[in-house]
């Protein structure tokens, strides 16, 4: 299992800082990833993907995967990993003062190699976006720079921040039934 504790400097109160995302929770055999923006202040304090206590995606997942939303983080991410979802984050680093994807730095965006990432994980067949601003990101600078992938259908998910707040976790709930093979 890869990915998680490392990676991720965290910013102090309301300056803009650089922070950095972890690497992929994988492995090689995945046949979904599922794609963040950039792990959130929470996230980075504590080293592990999703960590706001108020974040939906720990608790969708568990009751669409049948695990413990409450398990150690281990427990999950391995739920995850023998479901053969991959975890990852569009951007690789960027510089941005608080949490929310409005306030990265657009020209500070580092992006994840991705290029590499899908020649090692040949098997992945549908990537999900957890959010409208992972997808955008992708789709315009991973996208074009990626061959070919015929295999692999993308889907945009509604978030699971708690800053999406528009929508309730019942209906999130609903639309993040795709990810179940």
């Amino acid at each position: 299992m890869r990915g998680g504790a490392r990676g991720g400097r965290c910013y102090v109160g309301r300056v803009a800082t650089r922070v950095v995302s972890f690497p992929p929770l994988e492995r090689a055999d995945a046949r979904v990833l599922i794609l963040g923006t950039m792990p959130g202040g929470a996230s980075l304090r504590e080293g592990r993907y999703y960590a706001h206590p108020r974040n939906a995606f720990w608790p969708i997942l568990a009751d669409l995967l049948g695990f413990d939303a409450e398990a150690p983080y281990g427990l999950r991410a391995s739920a995850l990993l023998d479901a053969r979802i991959a975890l990852w984050d569009v951007l690789a680093s960027c510089v941005r003062r608080g949490s929310l994807d409005a306030a990265i730095v657009r020209p500070s965006m580092r992006i994840n190699e991705f290029g590499a990432f899908f020649a090692s994980h040949p098997r992945l067949r549908r990537v999900f976006f957890n959010g409208a601003t992972a997808e955008t990101l992708f789709r315009r600078h991973v996208r074009p720079g990626l061959p070919p992938l015929p295999r692999v259908t993308f889907l945009r998910l509604p978030s699971t921040s708690p800053a999406h707040a528009g929508m309730t976790r019942a209906r999130k709930r609903r639309a993040w039934r795709a990810i179940r093979p």
